[in-house]
């Protein structure tokens, strides 16, 4: 039975034809790319996403299928998906369903057939814009009616609907947070080993990626989950040693509950941010933050190290960034910029054991080079307890 036509319609007139796939569905939502060439079920269920149509620049999608392990929430987080190619075969030893499965279940849209090299384009030159994808019979007219409609993304706050409703313990050793490595071929593991527990960290949920959490928790980190709406005389009841901030969708500077939070427990704790974590201390330092015209999504983005000279190829998945002429003489320092537009990347502040990253170094997918930030946060922490920081 040949797969039925779908739709995908950009706010400026443009009309994408396909192939749906997934869920029988009519979405909106701002539409995005991200170059990573593998990864994409760590893509999908990335809270990041949320409210985003994702589209794949790597030609060919959904040839190893899905699996248990990788997914970074325990369902997609993102709104459509939009692909040059849907892999008519799926082969992985680890694969337990389709793409077109996994998608259809969760009541996920996508299209595929889709010259996403033009699109791709067409975004890089006019920006991210606001879409809608419809895998029903829609007219062109109706659907762009839909893609104008729709709220944009500045000025939205959308990490209330990705965040965890209630505190709890992050349990490294329940199989759905665990994520085995990957062993050589004839290899085999023994019963997974959780390190020794050191420290406590109170970590943020914006919207965090379960691969953060397995992180700490890999570098001796207790981590106590809490939602993006906890007080600071909440965090202080807890008792941690540190403090974590993580990702999250949306536009930071409509976070005004979580700016006075962060800044309320600056002077207090250790504090580590990841990507929305990052924005949130730029603003809780009295800095801002702006739209970028694309964003930056992908597993190969060019990262300077200003205090090292080091360059990194790090993850990232971000619409917005630091403006950097607002964090200066606010207690803080550029520590790492973009190659490829020379946005702000890293900051650390002067006197306190605080610093932030605007990239992903959990990877998930992407490379490595960043991992060892997770070592400097443990090893800061430790500072702080021995009364040297």
């Amino acid at each position: 039975m040949p797969a039925q036509p779908a739709i995908l319609a950009l706010e400026d007139g443009s009309i994408f034809r396909g192939r749906a796939f997934g869920a029988d569905a009519t979405v909106s939502g701002e539409c995005v790319f991200n170059t990573s060439m593998t990864g994409y079920q760590e893509i999908l269920t990335d809270p990041s996403y949320f409210g985003q149509i994702v589209t794949m620049t790597a030609v060919q999608i959904g040839n190893y299928g899905v699996n248990e392990e990788d997914t970074e929430a325990a369902a997609p987080k993102c709104t459509g998906f939009v692909v040059r190619e849907l892999s008519p075969v799926v082969s992985n030893w680890r694969s337990r369903q389709s793409l077109g499965d996994y998608l259809r279940r969760h009541g996920i849209p996508g299209i595929s057939e889709v010259d996403t090299r033009a699109l791709t384009k067409k975004l890089r030159v006019d920006g991210a814009m606001k879409c809608c994808l419809s895998t029903l019979p829609l007219s062109d007219e109706e659907a762009l009616r839909r893609a104008r409609a729709w709220r944009d993304m500045l000025g939205a706050d959308y990490v209330k609907d990705v965040t965890s409703r209630e505190p709890h313990l992050w349990r490294a050793d329940d199989p759905a947070n665990f994520n085995p490595p990957y062993l050589p071929v004839g290899t085999t593991m023994n019963a997974p080993g959780i390190p020794p527990t050191k420290f406590r960290v109170a970590a943020f949920d914006y919207g965090a990626k379960h691969s953060i959490f397995r992180k700490l928790v890999n570098h001796g980190f207790e981590v106590q989950v809490f939602p993006a709406t906890a007080t600071a005389a909440q965090i202080r009841e807890h008792q941690p040693d540190a403090v974590f901030l993580s990702n999250g969708p949306g536009d930071p500077a409509a976070l005004p509950y979580i700016h006075e939070t962060v800044t309320n427990l600056l002077p207090d704790f250790p504090m580590f941010g990841i990507c929305l974590g990052h924005q949130m201390l730029t603003h809780a330092l009295g800095g801002s933050t702006f739209k970028l015209k694309f964003g930056h999504r992908g597993g190969n983005q060019p990262v300077k190290n200003l205090e090292t000279g080091k360059v990194s190829i790090t993850a990232q998945n971000h619409g917005f960034a630091t403006d950097a002429k607002s964090i200066e003489r606010r207690g803080a320092r550029i520590t790492e910029i973009n190659l490829n537009d020379q946005t702000v990347e890293g900051l650390r502040h002067s006197t306190l054991p605080v610093f932030s990253v605007q990239y992903h170094p959990e990877a998930a997918p992407g490379p490595n080079d960043a991992d060892p930030l997770f070592l400097d946060f443990y090893k800061m922490v430790e500072a702080r307890k021995a009364g040297k920081v």
